[in-house]
């Protein structure tokens, strides 16, 4: 066992990006659902970038991407067709054809970059998300795969009597059949999506509220993931944290959050 799980009985994983690569299934719902309002597709590659904030702040990003490729960074109220709206326009006039307008304002969304300049209009994101979810829902697991090591430290742990749960920020109706399309639905003993609570990761209320679901005190518990929220949640719940650096983490090594550990395989936790 991997010196990182001494003294540890509770192991938390995130999903996306640490236990699977769902990006093709997530890129081919985010650019159907951009399709259903008229707009471009985004691409795999971009979406890659997105992932972890759960799908709301997904699309909120795609929507963005869409405004600022169609007029350079869109310092401005930006149209989503890459002409600048007209001034008259409020910010819930819609666009015929198009729906409301992309404006320029600060943004406090959770998990947002500090390149999120625009706000997206409420009720463009609202529909946008709902045509995400429906897409998603469809086929969620078909073009998604396992990482290489996975099964084998999954199976390795729980032999070993290690509580394995799983905390994302993925709708919870997403996490079942993924898992069970892979014959891993036994594997976790709790399992929580961004839905599941008021608050999810970078907050750590998700991860609290597993370990006193199962009675463990945090500081025997560990944090897998990919991400600096992951990282971030996992240290304000007082986890030990652990990073993979081949998923998702906006583009930046996962390595700058100050994991405890890093693996380049959870093949290496076993």
């Amino acid at each position: 066992m991997h010196p990182i799980l001494a003294g540890i009985r509770l192991v938390t994983f995130d999903l996306d990006g640490t236990l699977v690569d769902s990006v093709p299934d997530l890129a081919v719902a985010v650019d159907a659902a951009l399709g259903d309002l008229g707009l471009p597709a985004a691409g795999e590659t971009k979406v890659r970038d997105w992932v972890g904030n759960g799908s709301r702040v997904l699309m909120e990003r795609a929507l963005k991407h869409v405004a600022r490729s169609g007029n350079g960074e869109a310092d401005s109220a930006t149209d989503l067709r890459g002409g600048a709206v007209n001034p008259s326009l409020g910010a819930t006039d819609a666009i015929p054809g198009i729906g409301p307008p992309l404006r320029s304002v600060p943004v406090a969304s959770p998990g947002a970059t500090g390149s999120d300049r625009l706000s997206v209009d409420h009720a463009l994101l609202e529909r946008a998300h709902a045509a995400f979810l429906e897409h998603y829902a469809r086929d969620p697991s078909s073009r998604t795969r396992l990482y290489l090591g996975v099964r084998e430290a999954l199976d390795g742990l729980r032999g070993a009597g290690f509580t394995l749960a799983l905390v994302t920020n993925k709708p919870e109706a997403f996490i079942a059949p993924i898992l069970a399309g892979f014959g891993l639905e036994g594997h976790f003993a709790l399992c929580l999506g961004g839905d599941s609570l008021p608050r999810k990761k970078p907050d750590p209320a998700p991860l609290l509220h597993v370990a006193a679901h199962f009675g463990v005190p945090p500081a025997a518990c560990l944090m897998v993931g990919d991400s600096r929220h992951d990282i971030a949640a996992g240290r304000a719940a007082g986890f030990r944290t652990l990073a993979v650096p081949y998923g998702y983490n906006h583009g930046e090594p996962v390595r700058d959050s100050g994991p405890d550990g890093l693996v380049e395989s959870l093949a290496q936790l076993v």
